[in-house]
């Protein structure tokens, strides 16, 4: 087992304990679950970032979408500006400041409202609010759905299926604070789908069946799914062109990731510079990458889109001085999609109907 933080090591039994406290009072009911009217479709891991949520909460609220389904998405909206509950625009001047990198993101490529609140059960209130017509005018046959961004340890809400996405990373992790893992291996059990990435898959899916939850009168057994990513850009052939030598940043928790991927799409890139997750661009970020970018002689800049939400016009427009701003997109597909899709439908049909908004566990 590894440790980012070694010297943290003494603190993870008292986080652990607090982990047990905390299962033992949901045990008691304590605090009470809420349950939204529409069923919960929640993505996570067991990670504190870098799992690749946020490309499998795209990809899944487009392919429900293209089957009928009324989805919205459910975010916290790390480090944002406003406050309480809202609806993110992502048109809006500043939107990644206002409402968080990732709920802007999320809203630019799936089309679906996107609402953000600390308290996930008050940004479904409103979601539900919103749609026309109203929940109780729907009928029971509505496909109305939300999908709740990095849900898994957001228990106050009630979820109908849990998705969760596993890494090597994640099982060689230490509890936080020393690693990044937030709870223990044995919290996959809660999963109803387990989401492994292609290239990791035949080494990690023996541990991982270790750990899944089988089949009960109540619950069918956890399933595993494959990932494929890939890196896709707006001018591929420009990108890889001769002679390319871009800097790569980014502010994400596993950078060293993206590096990889660059390499093995086939990016020759100059170096990298990289910032902490969801770090927040300033000028003298900006001044910072700049400068590494001409002592390289680099030809360009290469960077993630959830970065780029965060930029500025007055940052894009000092970046250009030194050549193109690339923006990676990271795409997410799911090997048979559409068998996948058929497995969630048949599991959420039995709570499609309508339930009291509001109802607890």
């Amino acid at each position: 087992m590894s440790a980012r933080r070694p010297w943290a090591w003494p603190l993870v039994p008292i986080y652990a304990a607090a982990l047990k406290a905390k299962d033992a009072l949901r045990r008691m009911g304590l605090p009470a679950t809420k349950r939204l009217t529409y069923p919960v479709l929640s993505v996570g891991s067991i990670s504190a970032g870098g799992a690749g949520k946020t490309p499998v909460v795209i990809t899944l609220a487009k392919l429900l979408r293209a089957r009928g389904w009324q989805v919205d998405i459910l975010s916290r909206g790390y480090r944002r500006e406003s406050r309480g509950v809202a609806h993110v625009e992502p048109t809006a001047d500043n939107a990644a400041a206002i409402y968080g990198d990732e709920p802007v993101l999320l809203a630019e490529r799936t089309g679906a409202p996107v609402w953000v609140a600390s308290k996930r059960y008050a940004a479904g209130r409103a979601a539900e609010a919103a749609i026309k017509p109203a929940p109780y005018e729907l009928g029971p046959s509505t496909r109305a759905l939300h999908l709740l961004d990095d849900g898994f340890q957001h228990r106050q809400l009630a979820r109908t299926l849990d998705m969760v996405l596993v890494t090597e990373a994640d099982l060689d992790d230490a509890l936080l604070p020393a690693g990044n893992r937030r709870e223990p291996l044995a919290a996959i059990a809660r999963a109803d789908f387990i989401l492994l990435r292609e290239d990791e898959q035949e080494r990690i899916e023996k541990r991982v069946r270790l750990l899944m939850r089988p089949a009960t009168p109540q619950r069918p057994a956890a399933l595993i799914w494959t990932l494929r990513r890939s890196l896709h850009f707006a001018s591929p052939l420009f990108v890889f062109g001769a002679g390319l030598r871009p800097v790569a940043f980014c502010a994400i928790a596993r950078p060293e990731g993206f590096a990889v991927m660059l390499t093995q799409a086939g990016c020759g890139i100059a170096d990298t510079i990289f910032f902490p997750d969801h770090h927040r661009y300033t000028m003298p970020d900006i001044e910072k990458i700049i400068e590494l970018a001409q002592s390289l002689k680099a030809t360009g800049l290469v960077t993630t889109e959830k970065d780029a939400v965060k930029l500025t016009q007055p940052m894009r427009e000092r970046l250009a001085t030194i050549g193109a701003i690339m923006v990676a997109e990271l795409n997410v597909d799911f090997v048979y999609p559409e068998r996948l899709m058929r497995e969630v439908e048949s599991r959420l049909a039995d709570a499609v109907t309508p339930q009291p908004q509001g109802a607890t566990l």
